[in-house]
């Protein structure tokens, strides 16, 4: 897959737990999870820009294209 998520190591920079970003991003852990470990076939404009506001990153620091 040409698209790789980087999530993983945007938390572990901000120290933040996947409990954490899923109740402050309001979307469920198992959801997050999936999208954390690459499974995810997308992602809504809105989910990924509330997981930027929190981690206060760019969408180019969780999502690469190799």
């Amino acid at each position: 897959m040409p698209i790789v998520v980087n999530l993983d190591a945007v938390m572990a920079k901000r120290k933040m737990s996947l409990n954490e970003l899923s109740a402050r991003v309001d979307i469920t852990p198992a959801n997050l999870s999936i999208l954390k470990t690459g499974k995810a076939r997308a992602i809504r404009f809105s989910t990924l820009e509330a997981i930027c506001e929190v981690l206060g990153c760019q969408p180019g620091d969780i999502l690469e294209y190799k």
